[in-house]
């Protein structure tokens, strides 16, 4: 093994020797020693990640098999690694936010009974994401899918003795286990017609394999790679919360800020967004996935974003908002810019990291009260918070120098040119969401920190900055929030995904956008000219004209809008939906099996009917045990004429 093999193996496992160490052993070591042991085994994570990252980009390209765990056939189930310019990518994002959000821990998590039990967790969660994402295989693939999924479910729920936090975590292991089943079949269909689950020889056959065809209705035949492309996006809807599998994402925010940063910035729900890209060379194949990833994508994207206006609770804005942003990476993949897509993956991944810790900060401040409207006038008692959650709201209205409007014009200017079905749908949604982004986005901001405060007296009297464990993270991720969109130029138009990514000649969009591309200042000063710069604009000033200055509007809007608002409050009614027909099905299924099949048919028909045919044979066999003579006599006539009959009439 060489020493960059070694070097590897080291990234995922120093994140689970920390989660060992702090699960098994943070009671004797105390709170102070766990969340060293864990943020020091992060350094080495993240130092190796950059090692190996630096390395990648050197052009060492590995692809090689760990471990073999069984051999069935021809086919081999393996542990191994695939380190490209993806993957590598994906590994610096995840471990420096997971670094950030270790350390956000200290300052969020004091005090709290079980804060040694979840540094384990969100170690062990990170171990998940990294054995996912440097996964050279479909079996390694779905371990690290589900291993995160369980994690995610134990975060989500980590204050177990909330009613509110039990029933979310539930509802987000069983969404998730909807897009996992899709998941799991995908790759059970690539098992079953490529014979292998290495992604090389997978990529090498594709072509191949996309000629033949397959009828999943008698006489309505389908290309091959169609169902299987499609089932695998399924996987990607559930855990990237795509419309209709995004139920989750907002019930999920029950679990403590931290790992609402770590989860729904940087890590699980960018999983589905990988594994797209990773595909790539499947996806490719197949239109018929690629528009319903646009359609998909832009109804979530769109949707979602109108949901963020009306809500009220900070966090949860900034959910439906990671949901929108979701929807335009999918919308990338879609116009098969997978390049742009996991650019926007990237910069929303430092962005909506302040976002959600920025919220974390004022959460503190407010001891624990997530309404914004009892907030109000926190500029000037939290100058930090506000200073970087200012720089994330810039970045995530798209507005021009800031990382987020790189990546986010780049999705939109891919779409405008696919030409696939679909593209016009997803050209639209993405556009109008500029617009919407901007307002919900400035609304938090103004509603949180600007105007007069709308506190009980004694949370004012108390205000303060967050202490420099809560403050440093988001001043050192304000930094990429800005800065990570430079890097447009060679992530996107250049070859730094190399081999990574395939995408056919036929879908142009990244061609086309190459050709316009003349440099950064080139991009900004084109950008004024096109919709989503004034979209921008326009909701930006919306906002601070709702929240600013004419401050009794919203509520007349809200009056006056009337069903509409209620049906955006309501989230469209797809959860009561959902709890409707699936939840009050599944009872009234089991109470139906209940009823009828277990008292009826098993205990009434087979135990209490058994019962009764032995009782009424035993009543009848008694009556001719009388103990007279003429009575057995009788018997035996009438058997041996039946004896007779049969031997005669029988034969």
């Amino acid at each position: 093994m060489t020493e960059m093999q070694k070097l590897y193996l080291l990234i995922p496992l120093a994140p689970l020797a920390g989660a060992l160490i702090a699960g098994l052993f943070g009671r004797p070591l105390g709170p102070a020693w766990s969340h060293r042991a864990t943020i020091a085994l992060m350094i080495v994570c993240v130092a190796a990640s950059i090692t190996v990252f630096m390395d990648v980009l050197g052009g060492n390209i590995y692809n090689g098999s760990v471990y073999t765990w069984m051999i069935s056939g021809d086919t081999r189930f393996e542990v191994g690694f695939l380190i490209d310019q993806l993957s590598a990518t994906m590994m610096v994002v995840v471990s420096f936010v997971s670094l950030m959000v270790h350390i956000y821990t200290i300052g969020y998590m004091r005090g709290d009974s079980g804060y040694q039990r979840f540094f384990s967790y969100i170690s062990l969660f990170t171990f998940s994401m990294l054995m996912l994402v440097m996964s050279n295989n479909f079996l390694q693939l779905f371990f690290g899918w589900e291993a995160v999924g369980l994690v995610s479910y134990l975060l989500i729920g980590f204050w177990y003795t909330r009613p509110t936090a039990i029933y979310a975590n539930l509802k987000a292991f069983l969404v998730n286990r909807v897009g996992d089943f899709g998941f799991l079949l995908g790759i059970g269909m690539v098992l079953t017609y490529f014979g292998t689950l290495d992604y090389a020889a997978v990529f090498t056959q594709a072509p191949q394999i996309a000629t033949q065809t397959i009828e999943i209705i008698p006489g309505s035949s389908w290309e091959l790679l169609s169902p299987i492309c499609i089932l695998l996006f399924v996987g990607a809807m559930g855990k990237s919360a795509q419309f209709p599998l995004h139920v989750w994402l907002p019930d999920s925010m029950e679990g403590p800020t931290p790992i609402s940063a770590l989860i729904h910035a940087a890590t699980m729900v960018t999983a589905g967004i990988f594994m797209v890209a990773r595909m790539s060379p499947l996806f490719e194949l197949t239109e018929t996935a690629l528009s319903v990833m646009l359609v998909v994508g832009g109804i979530t994207t769109l949707f979602m974003a109108l949901v963020a206006i009306v809500q009220n609770d900070i966090k949860r804005v900034v959910a439906y908002s990671t949901l929108s942003q979701l929807g335009y990476m999918t919308l990338a993949l879609g116009a098969s810019a997978y390049s742009a897509g996991v650019f926007h993956l990237m910069t929303h991944a430092f962005f909506k990291a302040v976002l959600f810790l920025g919220a974390g900060s004022v959460i503190i401040a407010m001891h624990h009260e997530q309404d914004m409207r009892k907030m109000g006038g926190l500029r000037k008692h939290m100058p930090i918070t506000y200073g970087t959650m200012f720089i994330a709201a810039l970045a995530n209205a798209g507005v021009i120098g800031f990382s987020g409007f790189f990546s986010k014009d780049a999705v939109i200017e891919a779409i405008h040119f696919a030409a696939i079905p679909g593209a016009g749908f997803a050209y639209f949604c993405a556009v109008t969401t500029v617009f919407v982004s901007a307002v919900y986005t400035f609304r938090l901001l103004f509603m949180t920190f600007h105007g007069k405060p709308r506190m009980d007296h004694h949370t004012e009297e108390h205000l303060h900055e967050s202490p420099w464990v809560v403050t440093l993270p988001l001043v050192i991720l304000a930094i990429p929030s800005v800065g990570a969109g430079w890097l447009i130029g060679p992530i996107l138009f250049g070859d730094y995904f190399g081999s990574a990514i395939h995408i056919m000649p036929q879908h142009e969009a990244i061609a086309k956008m190459s050709a316009e591309f003349h440099g950064l200042s080139g991009m900004m000063a084109h950008a004024v000219t096109t919709l989503p710069f004034w979209f921008s604009i326009a909701g930006i000033f919306t906002a601070w004209y709702l929240y600013i200055v004419n401050t009794d509007l919203p509520a007349k809007i809200k009056q006056a809008s009337g069903p509409l608002y209620t049906l955006l409050d309501r989230k469209y009614y797809i959860d009561e939906f959902y709890s409707w027909f699936f939840a009050g099905g599944a009872r009234a299924l089991g109470g139906g099996f209940w009823k009828f099949g277990d008292v009826k048919v098993i205990d009434g028909f087979l135990v209490n009917g058994t019962a009764r045919v032995v009782a009424a044979t035993a009543m009848l066999i008694r009556r001719f045990q009388s103990g007279y003579i003429y009575h057995y006599a009788f018997t035996m006539i009438v058997g041996v004429f039946v004896l007779m009959s049969i031997w005669l009439y029988g034969s």
